[in-house]
């Protein structure tokens, strides 16, 4: 990348970060969900658990049998399961995510999981009409693949990655006027915001690093277009940017003469983006990872038991 391509993009993103999108008042979250979700976990009762996004949504890592990555029960939505079973609650979980969604084939598909016309939207709101009694936590994990075809191959595109967001916050827009739309007056959403993969690429040298900075501005105004989105649906956003401590870019010692910054640290920790060969690097979570997700979405519970 030369440096008047640097430039372009630092000059975009200074741009984007000071725009304030407007969006239009749409249906809101019910309070009282979360009124109902407190008193089912007071209660110890079961909750119905519906958890909608792309690969990370369905604990993709890679495995023996796949080093490249396959869904596996060792993702957040499992791992929030085993919290709250800890504290007497149950939550009955239903997974509909599919590795490679974008919040365009969530919306139109097609999509490798889904045969046409029918979508991981269109199961999601039959679930959402089907229980209409019932009380139902939901996670929406969307947005990475949207943003992602602009962060290839050791570069990034200022001219992808504008329209890229706006189309992002517009289409996560349909998606939650659906599901709110086909929602009982128990359901209580929460977003799922992202970590960024790719920092542990700045521990390399000249395209690669710029590219890993870059980054970083990219996913912050990615997370700040997703928090924006649903806050104006007043849905919480699980913070996992901080779950996986991506602003401490502290410098610490790893050996005698070798240093790195803790949050390139924390995301070798969390995923699988340091891992030797044939499983890393991959951009996924790992146990550890999907744990620290799952803390995160429960930091956001309505009740802390």
């Amino acid at each position: 990348m030369n440096t008047k391509r640097v430039l372009a993009t630092a000059i975009v993103f200074v741009i984007l970060m000071a725009v304030n999108v407007a969006l239009p008042q749409p249906n809101q979250q019910s309070s009282s969900a979360a009124t109902k979700i407190e008193y089912a976990l007071a209660q110890k009762s079961t909750v119905l658990y519906l958890d909608i996004g792309a690969s990370v949504s369905v604990g993709v890592q890679p495995t023996r049998r796949d080093p490249r990555g396959q869904p596996t029960n060792r993702g957040y939505s499992n791992r929030l399961v085993t919290i709250e079973a800890a504290r007497g609650v149950a939550l009955d979980l239903t997974e509909l995510g599919c590795p490679g969604e974008s919040i365009a084939t969530m919306l139109h598909g097609p999509d490798p999981c889904y045969a046409s016309p029918d979508t991981q939207l269109s199961d999601a709101v039959a679930f959402l009409h089907a229980h209409q009694k019932a009380i139902i936590l939901v996670t929406v994990d969307l947005g990475f693949n949207t943003l992602n075809v602009c962060l290839h191959h050791l570069d990034i595109d200022p001219v992808c990655v504008v329209p890229h967001l706006k189309l992002l916050r517009q289409q996560l827009r349909q998606v939650l006027l659906s599901l709110t739309g086909a929602a009982g007056s128990n359901v209580f959403f929460i977003g799922v915001g992202h970590y960024n993969p790719y920092l542990t690429i700045s521990t390399k040298e000249g395209s690669a690093e710029v590219f890993a900075k870059n980054s970083v501005a990219a996913m912050r105004l990615m997370n700040s277009s997703l928090s924006k989105v649903y806050g104006s649906f007043h849905i919480p956003m699980a913070d996992i940017a901080t779950a996986f401590h991506e602003q401490d870019s502290r410098t610490v010692r790893v050996a005698k003469k070798e240093t790195t910054r803790v949050n390139v640290q924390y995301e070798c920790k969390l995923t699988w983006m340091c891992a030797p060969k044939p499983y890393g690097p991959n951009i996924h979570p790992n146990d550890l990872g999907y744990w620290a997700i799952a803390r995160a979405i429960e930091a956001v519970m309505p009740l802390k038991l």
